[in-house]
């Protein structure tokens, strides 16, 4: 019985322990990332004959960096690749528009509430720069060009946890909400939609700390 106790603890400090963020450290994660907006439109306000404006979901791959001030306090910018969406009417008038191909480069600071544990959640606040880097919308049959915003900004919160694991390496599950809106504008026409897109943003994978 002795020895099998024995046995039992010295494996257990063979083992390789648990690795926890440290003051100073670099974490990189890869993730998917599933953008669902939540619009709201205002199309109807300005074009009695149409519905209002829809924005489709997608699923991109996403990377992010996070420098941890303190043990509690980290800093996280996501810089996910662009990500594209169709543009519809639903409603009255209903047809495709076209998509629009979105860069959402995002800068939140994390507060960290059990970082010396194997679940690490957190809750984080900041802001997200969304760059349109292709607006090709147009209205069916006619072709007539419609825009958006090339800039827009907005405020984010997240929440999320860290799962840490052994030799570094971390499993991530991730949701952050963001509000940004674009005016609308139909050529030779003029401002059509207020858009709010206010998108929920979810993401899930891996991280390695540095």
């Amino acid at each position: 019985m002795k020895k099998s106790l024995i046995a039992i603890l010295v494996a257990g400090l063979m083992a390789p322990a648990l690795s926890f963020a440290e003051k100073g450290d670099f974490v990189v994660r890869a993730r998917a990332t599933y953008v669902a907006p939540d619009e709201t439109s205002h199309l109807h306000s300005y074009q009695p004959t149409l519905g209002a404006l829809e924005v489709d979901s997608n699923t991109i791959p996403e990377i992010d960096f996070s420098y941890y001030i303190t043990k509690n306090i980290a800093a996280e910018l996501i810089l996910a690749l662009g990500t594209r969406h169709d543009v519809n009417i639903v409603g009255a008038g209903a047809q495709k528009l076209g998509s629009v191909n979105l860069l959402p480069p995002t800068l939140t600071a994390q507060w960290h509430f059990n970082p010396d544990q194997t679940f690490d959640p957190y809750a984080g606040a900041g802001l997200s720069y969304v760059r349109a880097m292709d607006r090709g919308l147009a209205l069916a049959g006619g072709g007539t060009a419609i825009s958006i915003d090339r800039n827009m900004w907005g405020p984010a919160i997240q929440a999320g946890i860290d799962v840490n694991l052994q030799d570094k390496w971390l499993v991530n599950f991730d949701v952050k909400k963001i509000w940004f809106n674009t005016d609308v504008n139909l050529a030779g026409t003029g401002k059509i939609d207020d858009l709010d897109v206010d998108p929920w943003v979810v993401s899930f994978g891996i991280g390695k700390k540095f």
